[in-house]
């Protein structure tokens, strides 16, 4: 399989595992809740191991900019759907142009081999 695909994989699992542990952060309010912090606590730890996997095959840069952009993406959505958090405009904007900044650099970057 191809080295690339799997670091992309990897990378996906990096950015899930935090959303995932972002979402029990705010279950486990302020640490209070045992279980919540230890499932945030497992998913950070496995968000790590899979980004360290996916850096073998991807630029720290790039696959950084991916895990942020598309994991703000993906805890906002949750936010939106789970906890009743509204966007406004300009967050959904900023989000958007977070996104397309990964695309124009997936698209148009010789950082990236494609």
């Amino acid at each position: 399989m191809d080295s690339k695909l799997v670091a992309y994989a990897f990378l996906g699992l990096a950015i899930v595992s935090e959303v995932i542990g972002s979402t029990f952060l705010q279950k486990s309010e302020q640490f209070t809740k045992a279980i919540p912090t230890l499932i945030l606590a497992v998913c950070y730890l496995a968000a790590f191991y899979f980004l360290s996997l996916a850096l073998k095959a991807i630029p720290l840069g790039v696959a950084y900019g991916i895990w942020g952009s598309v994991g703000i993406a993906l805890t906002a959505f949750v936010g939106y759907f789970v906890f009743n958090q509204k966007l406004d405009l300009a967050a959904i904007i900023g989000i958007s142009l977070m996104i397309s900044g990964v695309i124009v650099i997936q698209v148009f970057s010789k950082s990236v081999s494609h």
